[in-house]
């Protein structure tokens, strides 16, 4: 049986004397859906941030595919294969939603200097096998009609499309989503959990979301972590959180 993708061992993360996040363990399966909800100021964002190495804990560790790290860089982390969409839409808004989506394919790309100055030889053909990959995700995610338009001309709602866009072009193991319905209509939140599931279906890409849209996380998570003042005080399937009386007190409120 394989290892969890990602495992979280006793992380504890302070600034000052403020305590971010308190002794936090859990892990997530290969090619599953984990969300992370709480109460805001629960130490969500601050849990991924751990995950991609912006923040270094003072305690614990992170087990990415089986390779153990306490402190890692954000560049090593998307190397690795961990991929990060924003709870603040981080596009090049001046840029097309191509030219957005290829910048994520940076990692991919192999060629020197010298061969990129003259578009020659492997660097010809390393551009036209990213801008296929590119048109595939275009296509997968159906935004085809927007590929030559502005990012800033858009409505938010397919901003946060193609942020997911350029985070899947760079073919990661695990994608980290923190808050990718935040803002959205009810129609708008559909497409994206779709989105979500066929990301996770089709690609076998494991995913780690923030929501705080409680349908839609227990629609289409696996399994559900529920942080509190930066302690985890539940974790288990969505009919298990859904029960758990120290979550229905914290944040869920009633229980159907």
């Amino acid at each position: 049986m394989l290892n969890p993708i990602l495992q979280v061992q006793n992380v504890s993360l302070s600034f000052g004397g403020v305590n971010a996040l308190k002794d936090i363990s859990f892990s997530a399966e290969h090619k599953s859906i984990l969300a992370i909800i709480g109460p805001n100021g629960a130490g969500k964002s601050s849990l991924l941030n751990v995950i991609n190495g912006v923040y270094k804990p003072q305690q614990g560790k992170v087990i990415f595919k089986d390779k153990s790290w306490d402190q890692v860089v954000p560049f090593e982390a998307a190397r690795s294969g961990i991929a990060r969409t924003f709870q603040n839409i981080a596009l090049f808004k001046g840029m097309s939603v191509l030219e957005n989506i290829l910048t994520g394919r940076s990692l991919k790309m192999r060629s020197g200097l010298l061969s990129s100055a003259f578009y020659i030889g492997p660097c010809k053909r390393e551009e036209v096998a990213h801008r296929e990959a590119v048109e595939h995700i275009i296509d997968f995610l159906q935004i085809q009609h927007i590929r030559k338009t502005p990012v800033g001309r858009l409505p938010y709602g397919l901003q946060k499309r193609v942020e997911l866009a350029r985070a899947l072009a760079a073919e990661p193991d695990l994608l980290l989503l923190d808050e990718p319905m935040a803002g959205m209509n009810v129609e708008e939140k559909e497409d994206m959990s779709r989105f979500v599931l066929d990301v996770n279906e089709e690609y076998g890409t494991s995913v780690i979301l923030i929501e705080h849209d409680m349908g839609v996380v227990m629609d289409i998570s696996d399994k559900i972590v529920v942080l509190d003042y930066g302690k985890k005080i539940g974790e288990g399937t969505p009919v298990q959180i859904k029960n758990n009386q120290k979550v229905i007190d914290a944040y869920l409120g009633v229980t159907d």
